[in-house]
């Protein structure tokens, strides 16, 4: 993990590179979990019987389930020190390039495409990559915005 010491560390540090994270398996049991907490219960994600006969060869996590562990892995990849609040301040382009089959690995890796210093805060964009074991192609491909205030 990558620990900037300060807003203007953070700053500086534009266009590093930082990870990979841990893997993570992605187990039914999350996807139904998920499923639930959203209410999208399509059977490619959580019909494994259907799903064996489909387009996928079996149940595979939702895109916005990819997404959302993106924070879970950002903590992973750094933390920045000297400030009193991070916010995820959305999201500039989101891609689900490859399915994660259930039972897959993820990780996540991240280059710091930017940073402005703004009165009392910073803001970073971080271009995201989810990696899928054993996968050529990735999961995902996100640009988060996080706005750190000092």
């Amino acid at each position: 993990m990558k620990v900037f010491g300060d807003l203007d560390e953070l700053v500086s540090a534009q266009g590093s590179e930082l990870g990979p994270t841990e893997w993570m398996e992605i187990t039914q049991e999350r996807v139904n979990v998920f499923a639930d907490a959203t209410d999208d219960h399509q059977w490619i994600h959580v019909d494994a019987a259907k799903a064996a006969d489909g387009p996928f060869g079996g149940t595979i996590a939702h895109g916005l389930l990819t997404l959302a562990l993106v924070p879970h892995f950002s903590h992973q990849l750094y933390s920045v020190k000297g400030i009193s609040l991070a916010v995820n301040y959305g999201y500039d382009k989101v891609r689900f390039i490859t399915p994660v089959k259930v039972g897959a690995r993820i990780r996540a890796r991240a280059v710091l495409s930017s940073v402005k210093q703004l009165e009392g805060a910073a803001q970073a964009t971080m271009t995201v990559t989810v990696e899928i074991e054993g996968v050529d192609k990735p999961a995902a491909v996100v640009e988060q915005i996080i706005r750190y205030i000092a």
